[in-house]
């Protein structure tokens, strides 16, 4: 229902007739129609975040960013409507906020420090954590709304992660990534 309505539609009567239960037994659970959304919402950060720390890390930090978008697009692909509630609009997201220790950022910003410190990536580690989130959850976005096919889909996925990757890549591991492709 959260992926479904605005917030402000959605009432813990109509909630507990969906679960087939009391609204007094939503009231019990959750306090209420924000307490019941942010349960939702907690398991949406919780079972992004572990999808996220479950990739695991390589001697290559491009590659683990990589990874990690395909982690982070396979989740929202297999949680649509958790994915809806966590971006969709039902509860605000600041992505300038601290980051908790399970917040699913932490996974990006670890592999982006890893990048920053073999000299793989250069500039500010939240900016640029902001631009693959950005590209990712526009992609994902588009994907889940039906806007793009699968083949479509696929090819802005691959194009875009590497694009925004090499965006901040140093002029030496841009040059290689090029020459690289070039030689493909």
């Amino acid at each position: 229902m959260l992926a479904t309505r605005p917030r402000e539609s959605l009432t813990v009567r109509a909630v507990a007739a969906a679960a087939e239960a009391s609204t007094t037994a939503v009231y019990s659970l959750f306090g209420g129609k924000d307490g019941l959304i942010g349960a939702v919402r907690d398991r949406a950060v919780a079972g992004l975040f572990q999808h996220l720390s479950a990739v695991q890390t390589s001697a290559d930090p491009l590659a683990d960013l990589y990874a990690l978008a395909v982690a982070y697009r396979h989740w929202g692909r297999g949680h649509s409507y958790l994915y809806t509630v966590l971006f969709g609009g039902v509860q605000s997201f600041d992505p300038s906020g601290e980051a908790g220790a399970s917040d699913p950022i932490r996974p990006l910003l670890a592999a982006i420090d890893r990048a920053l410190t073999a000299a793989v990536l250069v500039g500010d580690a939240t900016a640029i954590a902001l631009s693959i989130w950005a590209a990712l959850h526009g992609l994902v976005t588009l994907e889940l709304a039906g806007a793009l096919d699968a083949t479509v889909a696929e090819a802005a996925f691959r194009s875009s992660t590497y694009a925004t990757l090499r965006g901040w890549t140093t002029p030496e591991v841009f040059r290689s990534l090029r020459q690289a492709e070039l030689a493909r």
